[in-house]
């Protein structure tokens, strides 16, 4: 899109009218977006073009994008997957300011569950979102919505959120691309960090490039953020030969004390995965991350979180019961457990971070089982919830925990052809590593070849578009 924008072979206008036509036609069956901002996607389209024709050129000048609905947007409501008459936001978070400067045209904004405390999008305030693999299944969660429109080819690219897997998950069961970078890289502004420092933005796209084009646009801090880490380059990394690394292969789950066990087919995969890194020249070998009890310093957090935005909420008798009773937790909790969960995020970093005086990288399932059926986690009570969710989820939250990066890349599909996905997981500002390393698997694996049943490949129509025509 961008290319074919500077060249002038496609206008803004015609590209947002065709993911403003397809967003249109797809909701009714999988329900992708919470609000599409239609009449001021155009204005910006209208906009865009404007300052193309002009010879103006920035990273995504013209582009039409999402953003999930936990960030704000001007005019807009956040209701982050909730019931009730939200109030419009006065101005842009800080990630969707950065992507209107990269010229970014926001055609609205994505699904997510209550609070996005679930694998899965669906909930009272707004019904069930769909896999476009097969809409019986969940995309995931709490990034669903971008992920399904990603998926479907409704839009290229979408921002998300990760504060347990948020869009590793929803990345690994739609065949995306799913990057959670480092704690801070993209602004959670208005808020210094969100969820007690758990949840971070990040990127879900197609491809490995798209990927990190859209990170590097977003990418920056408020001078309000906690975390600020020194810039990277996801372009050039993406471009970018990762060297023969040293990969842990690792299946083992961090201790829940709740029953759990990985599905032979995602073992499978993630398996044929490792043996194509040993084919690209990696050594991989089998070995596990210590997690100890890192649990213990991940409810604290999960539920604190989940207490201070429920506070915002204008009418909390509308809110499920199960973030009611997390709510209550999250107040329980928010003393000494909360105090002694962050002291001990640096313990945690240490042992963990041991396994990388031996490996570069570590590689595990993204989950332990295959895409959610609709309505899984329905009419259950909270601990149901809770340990549905572990058994299927298993594997991603320890590294929200730490603040550290980890990349969604698609591992292939079930024998119900169902996508399934594997973790690259890294230290402390390691996503240039991570990126590259995804790109050089994307090269070989050539996942973006491959299109679920309900989609509408946007390069397909790009390449049929018409003339520019007046500006």
């Amino acid at each position: 899109m961008v290319r074919a924008l500077a060249d002038g072979s496609v206008t803004s206008r015609w590209l947002t009218e065709q993911c403003l036509e397809r967003i249109e036609a797809s909701q009714p069956e999988l329900n992708a977006f919470r609000i599409v901002h239609s009449e001021a996607a155009l204005a910006e389209a209208d906009a865009a073009d404007r300052r193309l024709a002009a010879g103006e050129r920035l990273p995504l000048l013209g582009v039409p994008l999402a953003v999930k609905d936990d960030m704000d947007v001007a005019g807009l409501p956040t209701a982050f997957g909730c019931a009730g008459d939200f109030p419009p936001k006065a101005e842009d978070s800080e990630a969707v300011r950065r992507l209107r400067a990269a010229g970014a045209v926001v055609v609205g904004k994505t699904q997510t569950p209550e609070l996005g405390q679930w694998p899965l999008t669906e909930g009272p305030a707004f019904g069930a979102t769909r896999n476009p693999w097969n809409p019986a299944f969940t995309p995931g969660g709490s990034s669903g919505g971008s992920a399904a429109a990603v998926a479907a080819g409704l839009i290229p690219a979408a921002l998300g959120s990760d504060g347990a897997g948020s869009i590793r998950i929803p990345a690994a069961w739609t065949h995306l691309v799913g990057i959670k970078p480092q704690r801070g890289r993209i602004s959670t502004w208005p808020e210094p960090e969100a969820f007690r420092g758990l949840t971070v933005n990040g990127v879900l796209a197609r491809t490995v490039a798209d990927a990190a084009l859209l990170l590097d646009a977003a990418s920056g801090s408020h001078r309000g953020d906690l975390h600020r880490p020194a810039p990277i380059s996801a372009s050039r990394a993406a471009r970018t030969e990762p060297g023969r690394l040293r990969i842990a292969l690792a299946f083992a789950m961090p201790f829940t004390g709740t029953s759990k066990s990985l599905d032979p087919s995602i073992r499978r995969a993630v398996e044929r995965l490792a043996g194509r890194l040993e084919e690209l020249g990696h050594e991989v070998a089998l070995e596990d991350p210590r997690y100890g009890q890192i649990g213990l310093s991940f409810i604290p957090r999960a539920t604190g979180g989940v207490h201070e935005w429920a506070a915002r909420v204008p009418d909390p008798s509308l809110l499920d019961p199960r973030t009611s009773e997390a709510t209550l937790m999250g107040r329980i909790l928010s003393g000494l457990p909360l105090r002694a969960a962050r002291r001990a995020e640096a313990l945690h970093q240490h042992r963990i971070g041991e396994i990388f005086n031996r490996y570069d990288v570590v590689l595990t399932p993204t989950t332990a089982t295959a895409p959610l059926r609709v309505g899984a986690l329905e009419d259950r009570g909270s601990l149901d919830t809770e340990r549905a969710i572990i058994a299927a989820c298993p594997y991603a939250w320890p590294w929200n925990v730490l603040g550290w990066p980890g990349v969604n890349v698609p591992a292939g599909f079930t024998p119900q052809g169902l996508p399934v996905g594997a973790q690259l997981l890294g230290p402390e500002a390691s996503e240039p590593l991570l990126i590259s390393l995804a790109a050089q698997l994307e090269a070989a694996e050539n996942w973006q070849s491959h299109w679920p049943r309900w989609s509408a490949p946007l390069g397909a129509a790009t390449a049929a578009a018409p003339g520019p025509g007046p500006v």
